[in-house]
């Protein structure tokens, strides 16, 4: 079976659900429900770690004032640390405490969820988790994630329509539409990108389509927007360098340019202890370009750098536009004895803005290239034409 990574840390954190308990001194000792008072549960015993790589922080209740003092002791007292998983379950509160909260998430570099509390451990499953319902003040605060998970299953997110940012007035004793507005960009999202993922209003409140979340970048499912640089300096061979945040992760690819020919190389960081040993174990590595993979087994093999895997292949020129334009550029690497595929994959596409300088800028590379003729200067009249074309006129 072959998954990505991101969806190898989503299917990690899921497992990792059923993890043993940490209970905080502040843990409500009634089950939680998302229109009380805010409760808390902190799963972070080693299982979750090991499998989920972060503690999980699990709030529920109102989220007012009181509720954003509560996290925010939390997170003074260290119990919590930089980077855990949020997962929310509110349907109370008022917008202003959630944007508040959701600025802690944000400076706490957390992650934020849907989801709900269930008891049991690894070895024994309690009952099952209920539907988690995220509205208003929750919605505020799930945005501030540095990394939002689209909800699943039939988890829900919205917003009244009064707490719409795209409103002309506030809704008594709410932020206003341009405070609102200011988060949300704040956050890293458009407002426009709220007000195309919010559906049909049902009852007042614009549920969101959780299925137009991601596509829309309101969530990012553990990936932070493609990064993209590139500086054309004289004498040196344009170069292009696509670098890909997914939880904490950088990946690069490098695209440099030469007559004929471009190399691509990607780094997929690993951690320095598994570098080395993965290295040893790769079969063979290969590129996928809009999913279809380059010369699987053909090139080196990969090498260990530091703390990440890089492997190199060069390309006829006239791949490099495809590779520009495609929605997902993989590299992918194979390991001995393992079923699963190591790798990541970015959308260049996305960087458009950059990567036509970089194309433009490695065709006039091409052997035999031809620059585009300037517009043809207009032909001056004669003097004769001038002479009757005043004539013309009077």
């Amino acid at each position: 079976m072959i998954l990505p990574d991101f969806l190898l840390s989503r299917g990690a954190m899921l497992l990792a659900a059923a993890g043993c308990v940490l209970a905080m001194p502040a843990m409500a000792k009634s089950s939680p429900g998302f229109d009380g008072p805010l409760t808390v549960h902190l799963r972070s015993d080693s299982i979750t770690l090991r499998m989920a790589k972060a503690p999980q922080l699990y709030l529920a209740g109102t989220i007012d004032a009181a509720a954003v003092e509560q996290v925010r002791q939390l997170l003074q007292s260290g119990k919590v640390p930089p980077g855990t998983d949020i997962y929310l379950d509110s349907s109370a509160g008022d917008a202003a405490a959630g944007m508040a909260l959701g600025k802690l998430f944000r400076a706490a570099r957390f992650s934020t969820h849907l989801g709900t509390w269930r008891t049991g451990s690894w070895r024994t499953a309690g009952p099952p988790a209920r539907p988690a319902t995220c509205l208003d003040a929750c919605a505020y605060a799930w945005l501030g994630g540095l990394y939002r998970w689209s909800p699943s299953g039939t988890d829900r997110i919205g917003l009244h329509e009064n707490l719409l940012p795209n409103r002309d007035a506030a809704a008594p004793g709410a932020p206003s539409p341009a405070d609102l507005r200011d988060y949300i960009t704040a956050m890293d999202v458009r407002p426009e990108q709220v007000d195309q993922v919010s559906g049909l209003v049902v009852n007042g409140i614009a549920w969101w389509n959780t299925e137009k979340l991601l596509p829309a970048q309101v969530a990012n499912n553990g990936r932070l927007p493609l990064a993209a640089s590139y500086q054309k300096t004289p004498g040196d061979a344009p170069t292009l360098v696509l670098s890909q945040t997914v939880r904490g992760h950088e990946s690069q690819v490098t695209l440099q340019c030469a007559p004929g020919e471009v190399t691509l190389g990607a780094r997929y960081t690993v951690g320095s202890e598994r570098a080395p040993n993965l290295a040893a174990r790769a079969m063979y590595a290969y590129f996928e370009i809009g999913g279809q993979a380059w010369q699987p087994r053909l090139g080196k093999r990969p090498q260990a750098d530091g703390d990440a895997l890089v492997l190199e292949r060069r390309m006829p020129f006239a791949q490099l536009e495809n590779i520009l334009h495609a929605g997902s550029l993989a590299a992918w690497i194979e390991i001995t004895g393992s079923p699963v595929r190591l790798g990541f994959w970015l959308a260049p596409s996305s960087a458009e803005k950059l990567t036509q300088p970089f194309f433009a800028d490695c065709q006039a590379l091409q052997p035999g290239y031809v620059p585009p003729k300037a517009p043809a200067e207009q032909a001056k009249p004669s003097f004769w034409k001038r002479i009757t074309g005043k004539l013309r006129h009077q």
